[in-house]
């Protein structure tokens, strides 16, 4: 018996549209850049890693935030809850005229709809989202059995935090982390986030603080119990450091005061 398996792609309600001027938005590492929608965004994607687009992806809200480091321009797909696909270009600019876009459903480029496609009963059909994650989890896996490297280490009130190794593969980095709890509290994990610093604090001017969101995590722990360490690896969109820019790495523990911030130099 032949299966049908469902797939989502995009179908312009109006075919001019692919032909039609993008609005360009543009943003800086300095300040939010804030897009509100008529719906609840469900899904936010950037061609860039200098660009990020930020959104609640455990509570349904209307609005996104976009950051952007010195680089060239790049693009911003965003699929709301109705189906509605919004999508921009994207350009640095070191001085912002405009923070808030409330962007009207006329806006809307097309909708998302399914569409069935056949399959054959000795045949397997998996989305390319689906084989991305299982390539993930398979290298994820590799990893973590080989030997870390330890490149570096922070210790605070017996919470160690130790970056092991960061790999490249195709056009994702990953990056082998430890965490040691060697304290006599449970460490309870609220989050875990990466950022690519240029500059310093001292100089204000010049200090750009850009979060780099993970597309996939592999055994994140969400708890430490003491005694304990758990590796895990962080997937995130291919990154190169530039002269003068480092990796840093912030741990924070739920329902405590625990913080722990490591950098890579």
């Amino acid at each position: 018996m032949k299966t049908l398996i469902l797939i989502s792609l995009l179908a312009f309600a109006n075919p001019l549209n692919a032909q039609e001027v993008l609005d360009t938005i543009y943003a800086n590492e300095h300040k939010n850049v804030v897009l509100f929608f008529p719906e609840p965004i469900r899904q936010g994607i950037v061609g860039a890693p200098n660009f990020v687009f930020t959104y609640n992806r455990e509570k349904e809200q209307h609005f996104g935030l976009v950051q952007a480091r010195p680089g060239g321009e790049s693009n911003l797909l965003v699929l709301t809850k109705d189906g509605r696909v919004y999508s921009y270009i994207l350009k640095y600019r070191k001085q912002l005229g405009r923070l808030n876009h409330f962007v009207a459903g006329s806006e809307s480029i097309g909708t998302e709809r399914p569409i069935a496609i056949r399959q054959e009963p000795d045949g397997k059909v998996l989305d390319s989202i689906a084989k991305r994650r299982e390539y993930f989890e398979r290298f994820c896996s590799y990893l973590l059995k080989t030997k870390n490297e330890r490149l570096a280490t922070k210790r605070k009130r017996s919470i160690k935090l130790q970056l092991q190794r960061m790999a490249y593969n195709g056009d994702v980095t990953y990056l082998v982390m430890q965490v040691s709890n060697n304290s006599n509290i449970d460490f309870e994990v609220d989050y875990l986030k990466v950022y690519s610093i240029a500059g310093t604090k001292k100089k204000k001017a010049s200090h750009q603080k850009l979060e780099m969101l993970p597309i996939h995590r592999y055994q994140m722990p969400t708890l430490i119990k003491k005694g304990e360490s758990k590796r895990f690896v962080y997937v995130l969109p291919k990154f190169v450091l530039a002269k003068g820019e480092h990796l840093v790495v912030e741990l924070h523990e739920s329902r405590g005061h625990r913080k722990i911030v490591l950098s890579d130099r």
